[in-house]
């Protein structure tokens, strides 16, 4: 409404309708002040009419399908077309360093999640810098990863775990998704806070870890619920914590494991990240409109079951958490010599 009652101000000066006496100045104020609104207005929406949310993995997992849902909603709230572009490999690292290399109009955006550091923090061949050629506009979500073991288990806490570990060095095994993956590096980091020495058994994924944990063969495993759903709902694993540092309150019946290690807390988020270079105004219209996003029923609806909640914090303070997180988990890839060729 302000806007238009300047346009019309503005129109009556430029097209010879020019006010007499001190009106004159008034109108134009207005003049500059539309100014001024129409530049700001062109660099805020400046959307491209296509753009590419790149997911580093295979179509139907966990992270695709989120991503999905929320380049729906954003394609409704930018009035775009937003769609998803698979390109698995090397992790998720090779899908990322695209991203990084492509375009800086915003026309190719990044969907990852916390394996986005984890990768780059134990990958041998640097392909892109993690922290500065990459930037986050809004994390999607954080969830607690579960702490699973078979229902065969004599453990049935936290404390049960350590006490165990801590009675048999080495003699404790747990299965990952492979070398590198946030189970194996949520497990070594729970081994440096609780100052034991759980063994690992690395697969080529989740589903084979699972079944050797349900049958005893393997000590535990730990991943988002959706990941372990499959036998927990069988009741072959059964869950005895969150990876999260204060209870979470989709699974009010499980304690944090850092009561029983100290300062423990292995998170896993999902984020959308703009290459480096993009203009800041675009920048600040898709942190706005992916944090409302997140904050939707449909994407709500969708991460509820693991507990997830939306991240919170300014541009700044979510490139800060980004380069945290590398930072503390390229310490422990160095400590404990995990290298992934």
């Amino acid at each position: 409404m302000l806007r238009a009652h300047y346009q019309h101000l503005a129109q009556r000066l430029i097209f010879g309708q020019p006010p007499s006496g001190s009106r004159r100045r008034a109108f134009l104020a207005a003049l500059s002040l539309l100014a001024i609104s129409s530049i700001a207005s062109a660099q805020q929406e400046h959307i491209p009419a296509l753009i590419k949310i790149v997911v580093p993995f295979a179509a139907g997992g966990g992270s695709d399908v989120i991503a999905r849902v929320v380049s729906k909603q954003l394609s409704e709230r930018l009035a775009t077309n937003v769609i998803v572009e698979n390109r698995p490999g090397n992790g998720g690292l090779i899908g990322a360093a695209a991203v990084a290399r492509g375009p800086k109009d915003g026309s190719v955006l990044l969907f990852h999640s916390t394996s986005l550091v984890t990768g780059a923090a134990t990958s041998k061949r640097q392909l892109f810098d993690v922290t500065t050629d990459l930037l986050p506009f809004s994390f999607i979500a954080e969830s607690p990863m579960l702490v699973g073991v078979s229902a065969l288990s004599k453990i049935k806490t936290p404390q049960d775990l350590v006490a165990a570990a801590q009675k048999s060095p080495d003699g404790i095994t747990y299965g990952s998704p492979g070398i590198g993956s946030i189970g194996h590096l949520g497990v070594e980091l729970l081994n440096d806070a609780a100052k034991i020495q759980l063994r690992h058994i690395p697969y080529t994924g989740t589903a084979p870890a699972l079944i050797d944990v349900a049958a005893g063969r393997v000590g535990l495993t730990i991943g988002s619920y959706s990941a372990l759903a499959s036998q927990l709902s069988s009741g072959r694993v059964v869950p005895i914590a969150v990876t999260s540092a204060q209870p979470n309150p989709a699974f009010p019946q499980l304690p944090p494991m850092a009561i029983a290690a100290p300062g423990y807390n292995a998170n896993i988020w999902y984020a959308l990240f703009a290459p480096a270079g993009i203009p800041p105004s675009l920048m600040q219209r898709l942190h706005r409109e992916a944090t409302e996003a997140a904050r939707s029923p449909e994407v709500q609806t969708l991460l509820k079951p693991d507990g997830a909640a939306p991240v919170q914090g300014s541009l700044p303070e979510l490139a800060q958490r980004v380069r945290q997180d590398y930072a503390m988990w390229k310490r422990l890839a160095i400590e404990k010599h995990i290298i992934v060729d």
